[in-house]
């Protein structure tokens, strides 16, 4: 087998060409690749890392990676320019010219987003990456290029300043490891889980490479006795066969001893053998010698051949006690399975000479056998008006960490996040199945649609064409962000259907009010007649008030009285107002809630603080005019208030600062960090010396050890949230905290 070259070897273009020529032949293939090198070296000239190396030494390193994925030459070709058209100001006609419109299409996927119009930075984020999923979905190679850069930029993480390091280290794993994970490319996920450990959380990563450093040589000589005696059965039963002895990563290890509390010494797979045969036949009656040889430890079996991982994964895993008492982790797969666990999809589609490759049908044949990759477009025409961080963290809930199994009838494995129900099983079928579903059946058994599904079930979805649709109850216990938004999509569409009729209903009650009255019809139909008038009763247009009419809460004779009053009686009403106003002239210049909060000019309206921003002193604030519960306060950066129509009924507010004293205000935190022993004392005891009240307090951990921490506190002030912020920073394993907006 080839070796490659790794981290910390110098890597020039001719080790590129070399590697290509492994399994590119073509020589107009290989003209191009050159042309790009030649290309890269006159755009970058005098371009330097922050290492002080040339920039050209990145590009030839991504084109290097590419080669060891046997990616195809137009990618590799989009690898070494994948920065020219950002970082040289090359035009895409110049592109398209120079190398054609496909290389091109594939560096534009690439290409980083450098100014967004977002004011938030965690919408830049989130944008950034809502454009990497949907790229990859649209054209596989964008990942893998994208994996190559990323690969060696984290290499290369020394020369970047402390902060830097952490930011780029945790969005690593929280983005690029998970989708390693899914496209089985399990050496550049182990590599880039490992290297993102050593900058969040040093002292653990060097703590446990001392510790496999330490234990070397007695691992080694457990495994190569256990290695000997494996050989011996296989030998004695005439396999074919390759056995490997295989390493666990540190994260891997820093996962297990944080997430089950184990010592090092505890942890049963640092023992692991790896045993490669001809046929899938083989693998099965070798796990039955395994197993009449050793003692096998119940519940550790696992067959992914007769039902694969989500990204093709296939193997038989146990785990077995040998003879000198130490647990061994076994996998047992075939050749082709053991190209797939290693380089995952890059194995299955490698780039293949000839007339009949083409990228477009690989495309296709990869979305076809990974249904999770087509929920990355699936999720973006789902979720409207750009809203990229409602798409990342669909696909961070719906996709990554998605590890229910459920069958349809037919044997078709659906892939569904923990929680889920029937409902999110129909829809995650077909919309149309969702919107008719009337009932479920679950292993034979009829069961509620509001049923939590487990890996292994067999759902079967009753429909009915002539059922109403999705309730909004069902909103309620929906898992999926699939789900949710194509309920919330019927559900608006069914609303402006229905509205529209009450609307008319409100205008023939108004009518017939207006000849009963004999106004005049063409003036009382008019939205002028009615534009000062809006405010009053809670309206946007006279659409609005037709609503009302037709709604029935809104009397046709109330409205009528007010914007054309009776004669006798409307100097008498005037005066009275006018006495008023003046008595309450000084009220209204400023009028301060018991919350804090200052609104000049209005009176006698509720002043409430937003619970799904929770804003605090210190915040920029604005207030909205809802309909019939007075001003809600909002934060300015809230998505509630975004929307086109609620602009115009925002209102300037303003904190009162001398009444706040002796005031405490909530605000609502979520901590993502590394699951450890002690961390959820940790935050309660920096918390509790800064006498900060905890209200309410969540933890979950997930499977790849990862630590969610939901908190709501009490606080002074901004001021005094971020001190809590800060000292909260500071505990190990902890990457990340930010206030929830609901």
């Amino acid at each position: 087998m080839k070796e490659f070259k790794k981290a910390g070897d110098k890597v020039t273009i001719e080790d590129v060409y070399e590697s290509c020529r492994h399994y590119i032949t073509n020589e107009d293939d290989m003209k191009l690749i050159k042309k790009a090198y030649d290309y890269i070296m006159v755009k970058h000239e005098g371009q330097k890392r922050k290492s002080g190396e040339p920039y050209t030494i990145h590009l030839i390193w991504v084109a290097y990676i590419l080669s060891t994925l046997q990616t195809g030459p137009l990618t590799i070709t989009a690898g070494l320019l994948h920065d020219v058209m950002e970082d040289c100001d090359v035009s895409r006609e110049e592109m398209v010219q120079e190398f054609g419109e496909e290389v091109t299409t594939l560096v534009e996927g690439v290409t980083k987003i450098s100014k967004m119009p977002f004011k938030d930075e965690a919408d830049v984020y989130a944008e950034n990456h809502r454009k990497i999923y949907i790229a990859m979905a649209k054209d596989i190679r964008v990942i893998l290029i994208k994996f190559a850069d990323r690969l060696h930029n984290m290499r290369t993480l020394q020369f970047m300043p402390p902060e830097k390091q952490k930011r780029i280290s945790r969005e690593t794993l929280e983005v690029y490891t998970p989708i390693a994970h899914r496209l089985g490319l399990s050496d550049i996920k182990t590599e880039l889980e490992d290297l993102s450990l050593s900058y969040l959380d040093p002292i653990a990563y060097h703590d446990i490479a001392r510790l496999l450093q330490t234990k070397q040589d007695e691992r080694k000589e457990s495994v190569a006795k256990m290695m000997e005696e494996v050989e011996n059965l296989l030998k004695e039963n005439h396999y074919q066969y390759r056995i490997l002895g295989r390493a666990k990563s540190i994260y891997s290890i820093y996962k297990k001893m944080f997430k089950k509390h184990k010592r090092f010494d505890e942890l049963y797979d640092l023992y692991a053998l790896r045993i490669i045969l001809q046929d899938k036949l083989d693998c099965y009656s070798v796990l039955g010698l395994i197993h009449d040889h050793y003692r096998p430890i119940p519940g550790r079996f696992k067959d992914y051949i007769a039902m694969p991982k989500p990204n093709m994964y296939q193997s038989l895993h146990t785990s077995v006690i040998g003879e000198d008492g130490n647990t061994f982790e076994i996998q047992i797969r075939t050749e082709e399975m053991d190209e797939l666990a290693e380089l995952g999809v890059a194995a299955h589609w490698r780039y293949k000479e000839g007339k009949g490759y083409s990228a477009k049908d690989e495309q296709k044949e990869i979305g076809e056998k990974l249904q999770w990759l087509r929920e990355f477009i699936s999720l973006s025409d789902d979720i409207k008006d750009g809203d990229a961080k409602e798409y990342y963290d669909s696909i961070s809930r719906d996709i990554f960490e998605a590890n229910v199994y459920v069958l349809t009838p037919q044997g078709k494995i659906v892939e569904l996040p923990n929680g889920s129900t029937p409902v999110d099983f129909a829809y995650r079928i077909h919309t149309e199945v969702g919107h008719h579903t009337v009932g479920a059946i679950v292993n034979n058994v009829m069961v509620p649609i509001d049923t939590k599904l487990n890996t292994g079930d067999v759902c079967e979805i009753k429909t009915n064409k002539q059922s109403a649709g999705p309730s909004e109850d069902w909103l309620k216990f929906v898992r999926t962000a699939g789900a949710r938004n194509k309920i919330r999509t019927f559900l608006a569409k069914k609303e402006a259907e229905t509205k529209k009729d009450t609307i008319e209903d409100g205008k023939k009650i108004l009518k017939d009010e207006i000849k009963k009255r004999g106004l005049d019809e063409k003036k009382f139909l008019d939205p002028e007649t009615y534009k000062t008038y809006l405010g009053a009763f809670g309206a946007r247009n006279l659409d609005d008030i037709l609503y009302f009419i037709g709604k029935k809460t809104l009397s046709v004779a109330t409205l009528l009285e007010k914007v054309n009053p009776k004669k006798a009686g409307f100097f008498d009403n005037l005066s009275k107002i006018l006495q008023r106003n003046n008595e309450q002239r000084e009220k209204l210049e400023k009028t301060t809630s018991n919350n804090g909060v200052v609104v000049k000019g209005v009176s006698g309206l509720k002043i409430q603080l937003s619970k799904c921003c929770n804003p605090i002193p210190g915040d920029k604030i604005t207030g909205y005019v809802s309909q019939g519960q007075g001003i809600k306060v909002h934060r300015v950066d809230c998505p509630n208030i975004k929307q086109k129509e609620i602009q115009n009924r925002l209102i300037d507010v303003y904190w009162d600062f001398a009444s706040l004293s002796n005031l405490k205000f909530d605000a609502d935190l979520q901590i993502d960090g590394l699951d450890r022993t002690n961390l959820l004392n940790d935050i309660i005891t920096v918390l509790g010396q800064m006498k900060i009240n905890i209200l309410n307090i969540h933890a979950d951990a997930s499977d790849d050890g990862k630590a969610l921490i939901k908190l709501k506190i009490g606080v002074d002030d901004a001021e005094h949230l971020n001190r809590a912020i800060a000292n909260l920073e500071r505990i190990q394993g902890i990457y990340e905290i930010k206030r929830v907006i609901h």
